[in-house]
C-alpha cells in the first residue's frame, strides 16, 4: 500500500486563521482614538492642538488655528448628517453672539461630509461663526476624535483647556469658557 502524503491545506487554513486574528488585533489596537488630550487635562495640564490649516467653508481661503490665538475658541466639530450635531447648533450660535462681543469666537469644523449639505446646514440654522472644512479628517484623527459632535475650549495662548466628547450644554460653556474670558494671554 503506498502512503500518500499529508495534505498541506489544514495547515495552511491554520496559519491563515492565525494571521488573520493577528491582524483584527492589531487593526483594533492601532484605531483606539488618542486620549493623550484627556488624560493631560485631568492632571490639570493645557495642550497644544496639533497645527493644521484648512479651507473655510463655501468661501476661499484658509484657515488656521493659530489665526484665532488671542481669543477664546470653541472648537467644534461636526456634520450635516449627524442629530447630535442639530441640536447643539442654535446653542453654539447663540453663544458665537455672545462671544463675538468679548474676543472670543466659536469656529466650526465640518469633517468628511459633502460640501453642499454642510452649507445647506449652515443656512438652516443661521450659523454666523467660522467654518472650515476638514475633507478627508486629517485633523480628527490628530485630536482624538471618534464621533461627532466634539468640542475643544482653547485658551487665548491657543492651548486645549477643555473637552467635551458629545454634544455640549450650557452648563459646559459656562464652566469652561466664561472663566477664560477673562484671563490674559
Amino acid at each position: 500500500m503506498v502512503r500518500r502524503p499529508p495534505s498541506p491545506l489544514p495547515l495552511a487554513v491554520v496559519v491563515g486563521v492565525i494571521a488573520l486574528v493577528g491582524l483584527l488585533a492589531y487593526g483594533l489596537a492601532s484605531s483606539e482614538p488618542d486620549r493623550g488630550i484627556e488624560r493631560a487635562l485631568a492632571r490639570g495640564e493645557r495642550q497644544p492642538p496639533p497645527a493644521f490649516t484648512l479651507p473655510r467653508l463655501g468661501e476661499s481661503g484658509k484657515s488656521s488655528l493659530a489665526d484665532f490665538r488671542g481669543q477664546v475658541v470653541v472648537l467644534n466639530y461636526w456634520a450635516s448628517w449627524c442629530e447630535p450635531c442639530r441640536a447643539e447648533s442654535p446653542l453654539l450660535e447663540r453663544w458665537q453672539r455672545r462671544l463675538a462681543r468679548r474676543n472670543a469666537t466659536v469656529v466650526g469644523v465640518n469633517v468628511l461630509d459633502v460640501s453642499s449639505d454642510a452649507l445647506s446646514f449652515v443656512r438652516e440654522y443661521d450659523l454666523t461663526y467660522p467654518m472650515l472644512r476638514d475633507r478627508d479628517g486629517r485633523t480628527q484623527r490628530a485630536l482624538g476624535i471618534v464621533a461627532y459632535p466634539e468640542t475643544f475650549v482653547l485658551d487665548r495662548r491657543g492651548w486645549i483647556v477643555a473637552t467635551r466628547r458629545g454634544p455640549v450644554d450650557e452648563r459646559f460653556l459656562e464652566r469652561t469658557v466664561l472663566p477664560l474670558l477673562d484671563e490674559r494671554e
